[in-house]
């Protein structure tokens, strides 16, 4: 609630922004603040709640409304492996009550739901069974599977912060000021977004030389503080965030799934030389001087 209170009177364009979040930002209060706010919303539900005239719930509701679309995405299993999922898409603008407790304090609000359930039962991974909830409107396909892939993208947020914490190992720095901690992050920051665009960068583009990502320092930094395997492969931008990876803790056997980005923000961090060794002179100069 008050991530999107100062959010949007800090960007001060409330009607551009659009409030993204998972289950446990399915509150009744939330939709009404953004309401009152003047901005909008597209959260995923965890609660059944009651509609229209108060005698049947969302469900009820979308349980009469037919398949309108089928939308094939690709995704990945638990193995890192791409697989396709054809998704069953619904929508419906709809009456939703407030809690039965706070129905004298809240007003009812029309709100749009979207059901994406997939079809079938896939192999290594979770069925996808998407309810998300938006005061957007969404009256096509072409809308429908807008928000789902907005939705889509909160899950990099969720990645972004597992480098900070898991490979940046942010919660466990010991500074002693706010201002320090501050400094701190802000560093984190740019190092987790550039070890997360480089992983991304690696999936979709694995051949591409390393000096898309890398500057000629970086290479060389890695060669040295890297030996290369026998029968190595070429050495493009995947060879050298395989580097990167080693350095925190991965293997890189043949058997090996490829590294995750847990291992690479480890290895960005752990360099024995310079926990900052792998990014250049002119980066940091930058940071110092701001």
């Amino acid at each position: 609630m008050e991530n999107l209170k100062q959010s949007t009177q800090l960007l001060d364009h409330p009607g551009r922004c659009i409030h993204i979040g998972d289950r446990e930002s399915d509150i009744y209060e939330l939709f009404c603040a953004a309401q009152e706010i003047g901005t909008h919303f597209l959260i995923r539900t965890c609660v059944d709640r009651l509609a229209g005239d108060g005698d049947h719930t969302i469900a009820d509701e979308m349980d009469e409304v037919a398949v309108k679309e089928l939308h094939r995405i690709e995704v990945r299993d638990s193995n890192g492996d791409l697989d396709q999922a054809v998704l069953e898409i619904k929508y419906r603008k709809i009456c939703i009550l407030p809690p039965i407790g706070k129905q004298k304090r809240y007003p009812a609000l029309t709100l749009t739901v979207i059901h994406a359930k997939e079809r079938g039962t896939p192999k290594n991974r979770k069925k996808i069974d998407w309810k998300l909830i938006t005061d957007l409107p969404v009256g096509s396909r072409t809308e429908a599977i807008e928000k789902l892939e907005w939705y889509g993208l909160r899950w990099k947020i969720e990645v972004f912060h597992k480098i900070l914490k898991s490979g940046c190992k942010a919660e466990e720095s010991k500074l002693r000021t706010a201002q320090r901690l501050t400094n701190l992050i802000s560093l984190f920051c740019i190092l987790s977004w550039r070890v997360f665009w480089m992983t991304m960068l690696n999936r979709s583009a694995p051949d591409a030389p390393p000096t898309l990502a890398l500057t000629a320092t970086e290479v060389g930094v890695l060669d040295r503080l890297v030996n290369d395997k026998p029968k190595a492969r070429p050495k493009t931008l995947s060879h050298y965030l395989i580097k990167i990876a080693r350095l925190g803790g991965y293997l890189a056997r043949a058997s090996d799934p490829r590294p995750a980005i847990r291992s690479c923000a480890a290895g960005c961090y752990a360099s024995p030389t310079s926990r900052w060794a792998l990014w250049s002179e002119e980066n940091l100069w930058v940071i110092e001087s701001r």
